[in-house]
């Protein structure tokens, strides 16, 4: 993972963090060190960002996997 080079290098070193960053053995040693500040903040950050990007329709397939959401 590389940050600052270019665009593309910063797009797939941020992929491959978020997917690192994911892992279940990592998030079960993280998450209960996290304050509740720190909680609330990357999930307002997180939810902030696919607001911003998605559709209703592309956060329930691709994040919810729930591809027949319609609303």
């Amino acid at each position: 993972m590389l940050f600052g080079l270019n665009r593309a290098t910063d797009e797939k070193s941020l992929q491959e963090l978020l997917e690192h960053f994911s892992k279940r053995k990592l998030t079960d040693v993280l998450v209960p060190r996290m304050t509740d500040d720190e909680i609330n903040q990357l999930v307002e950050q997180l939810m902030g960002i696919m607001r911003n990007h998605l559709s209703d329709e592309e956060y329930h397939s691709l994040l919810l996997d729930d591809p027949h959401h319609r609303h």
